[in-house]
C-alpha cells in the first residue's frame, strides 16, 4: 500500500512528531483515515510510536522518510518521473493550440495567394509581375508575435523563468491557449481548504465547539428541521470523530477528543471567518493579448470563408498547397468556429458559475453573522466546560518503540530508584 502523499507532508510540516489529531487538522482528514494512513506510514518508513501515560500515542518519524520510500517503492519513483514528463507534455500542449493557429492562418492566406496569383495569370500574362508583387509572399509581423520561433530554442526554459520573474504575463502561445481554455479551476482544492477550516477551528477552540461555529464551513446546512436539529453536523462528527453533548438547556455542543491531543503546543491557527470560493477568470492573460488572440481568430475565421468561396468557383486546378488545403478545409473552417465558439461558450458559462459562487459566498457570511447572537454566545460559553488540550511532551511518555522494551524498563527502575534515594537523603536531612 502506497502511503498517502497528504499524510507524509502533513507529517512533514509538524516536524516528524504527531498525533493522530495533528495530522487531521493539517491534512483535513478523516480520523480513522489519518490514524490507519500513519501506521501505515511508520510501517513503510520505520517510524516508531511514543505511549504517553495518558494512553495517547504519538508517532515519531525519520526527516528522510520521502528518500527510504523513494528506495522502497518503484510506484513512487514512476510517479515522480510520471509527473516531471507530464509537466513538459502539458506546457508543449498548451503551445501546440498557438502553433495550430499560426499554421491555420499561414496556410489559408498562402493558399488565397496562389489561387488569386494563378487567376490573374491566366487573364493577363502582361501583367505577370505587378501580380506576384516582387514574388514573395507576406505575413504581417503581428500574426506570430515577436520572436515566437524562441520557444523551440534549446535554452527557453531558463529565458522564459527569467522573463516570468520580471514580467507576470503570459508569453504569446500561453495567452493563447489561456484565451481558450482558461488557466484552471481555483476552487479545485475547495474540499480540502474546507476540511482544514473546520478543523482548525475545532482545535482553536480546544476540541468543543458549537454548530454555529462550523456552518460557515459548509454548504447546503438545510431548513426548517434539518437546520433546527443541526443534521449538517453528522458529517463533521464523523470525519474528526466528534461525540455530542446535550446543555440542560436542551442545546448540543459537540466534543472532539481527538482534537484535543497534540504532540507540542501550538499557536492558534489562522481561519478565514467564512469558507470563500475565489471567482473564476476568464484569462489570466492580459487585456492586449485577448484583443491579439481574438483578432487573430477572426482573421483566421475570416480567411477560412473566404478560401472556401474561392475553392468553391472550381476554377483553379487542384495541387500542391492548394490540393492539401482544399483536402483539409473543412477542418480549417472547423478549427477556425470553435477558435471563436470555445472561448464565447465559456464566457457565458463561467457568468452563471460566479453568480452561484457569489451567493454560496454570501450564505456562508450569514452563517457566520450569527455567531454574535445572544443564544449562540450562551452555547459557545457552555461548549468551554469541554475545551481541553493536551500536550504529550517527551516527559509524559511511558514507552516507545524506539529503544528495546527490556532497556526502557531497566531506564524507568534506575528513574525509580534514583527518585527514592533523593527523598531518603532529605529526609534524613530534616
Amino acid at each position: 500500500m502506497a502511503p498517502n502523499p497528504a499524510i507524509m507532508q502533513a507529517v512533514e510540516q509538524l516536524g516528524y512528531r504527531v498525533t493522530v489529531g495533528d495530522v487531521a487538522t493539517q491534512a483535513g482528514f478523516n480520523v480513522n483515515l489519518a490514524g490507519q494512513g500513519l501506521l501505515a506510514l511508520a510501517t513503510d518508513v520505520g517510524g516508531h510510536m511514543q505511549v504517553a501515560d495518558s494512553g495517547e500515542i504519538v508517532y515519531l518519524f525519520p526527516k528522510n522518510l520521502r528518500a527510504i520510500l523513494r528506495n522502497k517503492f518503484l510506484r513512487l519513483r514512476l510517479q515522480a518521473w510520471w509527473k516531471k514528463v507530464w509537466r513538459v507534455l502539458f506546457y508543449l500542449i498548451r503551445l501546440s493550440f498557438g502553433v495550430l493557429l499560426l499554421a491555420s492562418i499561414a496556410l489559408i492566406f498562402i493558399t488565397i495567394f496562389i489561387i488569386i496569383t494563378a487567376a490573374n495569370q491566366s487573364s493577363s500574362d502582361n501583367n505577370r509581375d505587378s501580380d506576384y508583387g516582387g514574388g514573395g509572399f507576406f505575413m504581417p509581423y503581428f500574426w506570430i508575435g515577436p520572436n515566437w520561433y524562441g520557444v523551440f530554442s534549446p535554452d527557453y526554459d531558463r529565458r522564459y523563468q527569467e522573463h516570468r520573474q520580471e514580467d507576470s504575463q503570459l508569453n504569446f502561445f500561453e495567452a493563447i491557449f489561456s484565451f481558450l481554455f482558461g488557466d484552471g479551476n481555483p476552487n479545485a482544492d475547495l474540499e480540502e481548504r474546507r476540511q482544514k477550516q473546520i478543523a482548525a477551528v475545532i482545535r482553536n477552540h480546544q476540541g468543543a465547539v458549537v454548530a454555529e461555529q462550523i456552518a460557515p464551513y459548509l454548504d447546503d446546512i438545510g431548513t426548517g428541521y434539518a437546520k433546527e436539529y443541526e443534521d449538517y453536523m453528522l458529517p463533521v462528527l464523523t470525519k474528526f470523530n466528534g461525540q455530542p453533548q446535550v446543555s440542560p438547556e436542551g442545546d448540543i455542543v459537540y466534543v472532539f477528543p481527538d482534537l484535543q491531543t497534540t504532540a507540542s503546543r501550538r499557536r492558534a491557527l489562522p481561519v478565514p471567518p467564512y469558507l470563500q470560493e475565489l471567482p473564476q477568470r476568464f484569462s489570466e492573460a492580459s487585456s492586449g493579448q485577448l484583443v491579439m488572440s481574438a483578432g487573430l481568430g477572426v482573421l483566421n475565421l475570416v480567411g477560412a470563408l473566404f478560401l472556401g468561396g474561392l475553392l468553391a468557383d472550381g476554377t483553379v486546378a487542384v495541387g500542391g498547397i492548394v490540393g492539401f488545403a482544399q483536402a483539409i478545409y473543412w477542418l480549417l473552417l472547423g478549427y477556425g468556429t470553435a477558435f471563436l465558439g470555445v472561448p464565447l461558450v465559456r464566457y457565458f458559462f463561467l457568468k452563471w458559475r460566479n453568480a452561484k459562487i457569489s451567493d454560496r459566498n454570501a450564505k456562508r457570511q450569514e452563517h457566520s453573522l450569527l455567531l454574535a447572537d445572544a443564544a449562540v454566545k450562551n452555547k459557545i460559553n457552555y461548549a468551554k466546560q469541554f475545551a481541553a488540550q493536551n500536550v504529550i511532551s517527551k516527559d509524559d511518555l511511558i514507552y516507545t518503540t524506539e529503544t528495546d522494551m527490556l532497556d526502557q524498563e531497566i531506564e524507568n527502575s534506575a528513574q525509580i530508584d534514583a527518585e527514592w534515594q533523593r527523598r531518603l537523603r532529605e529526609s534524613g536531612n530534616q
